[in-house]
């Protein structure tokens, strides 16, 4: 039997960006400038960052990595101080980082989304672990989900307005041979953040679309739907005793009163176990 329903006590403006680590949900408020730290035992803390943060990632030697209006950081968990890492772009001020994940290598791939829509003004950048960073894929224009396979050879990577899925063969740090592999046309809401399940399996959050559904990338076939009671579904990532709960982060509609929009929700009873997160090995 699947249960669903809103945990913690926070409410962001625009939640995103789940991972699981060290027994504690990380994610991020974008618009309220927050990290958040949800721990299994119900425990929450925050850190504000001053600005708005798209993503945020752990870092092997302890702390996190976040991605956000001005570029890179590290954040000090235990003194909240941010120590700036790079920015690619400077020169555009309608662009910021959004989602972001590690590669089982350790590098952190980060991109920007365009806040205007202008088409393929955003880039797929990689973080390696000598702090140097690098375009990893463009042009694009909303850079969101990005996940990889079990074995580390296959990338998978959404810019939403495309309304698919892309793979890549990935070897260190290069992504290649680029193919679509599943579509979501079919749907009237926009892609957002990815994850994987140990089939192989990837679950997608369809923001503006109230609900989380799981692909065949070998198919492209949908293969289950959950429904959630928020319009604005934004990114998931397994967690809990063994990576058998999904989680999923929300936003608050900018019209629609919602009871827990904002919330983070947990699903139980689906049946499958996510995958191990990766760190930033910087």
């Amino acid at each position: 039997m699947i249960s669903i329903e809103p945990i913690g006590n926070t409410r962001s403006q625009w939640g995103e960006g789940p991972v699981w680590w060290h027994g504690a949900l990380y994610y991020v408020d974008i618009e309220g400038h927050k990290v958040h730290r949800l721990g299994a035992d119900g425990t929450e803390r925050s850190w504000d960052v001053g600005q708005r943060v798209g993503t945020v990632v752990p870092r092997e030697s302890g702390g996190l990595v976040i991605a956000g209006d001005h570029g890179l950081y590290f954040l000090d968990e235990e003194t909240g101080d941010l120590t700036a890492i790079a920015d690619p772009e400077p020169d555009k001020p309608d662009n910021r980082f959004n989602d972001g994940k590690c590669s089982p290598d350790g590098r952190f791939f980060a991109g920007t989304i365009s806040l205007v829509k202008k088409t393929g003004d955003a880039r797929l950048y990689r973080l390696d672990p000598d702090l140097t960073l690098h375009e990893a894929f463009g042009p694009v224009t909303n850079s969101n989900g990005i996940v990889w396979s079990a074995d580390g050879g296959t990338v998978y990577y959404i810019d939403t307005p495309r309304k698919e899925v892309l793979a890549f063969d990935y070897e260190d740090g290069q992504l290649r041979n680029m193919r679509g592999v599943v579509s979501t046309a079919h749907l009237d809401s926009s892609p957002d953040g990815m994850t994987i399940d140990d089939e192989g399996h990837l679950w997608i959050a369809f923001c503006h679309g109230a609900c989380v559904a799981c692909f065949s990338p070998v198919s492209g076939n949908e293969l289950r739907r959950i429904d959630l009671p928020c319009l604005e579904t934004t990114a998931c990532a397994f967690g809990g005793p063994g990576l058998a709960d999904l989680y999923v982060t929300t936003g608050v509609h900018k019209s629609e009163v919602e009871e827990h929009a904002g919330r983070v929700f947990v699903i139980r009873g689906l049946g499958v176990n996510g995958v191990e997160a990766n760190a930033f090995a910087g």
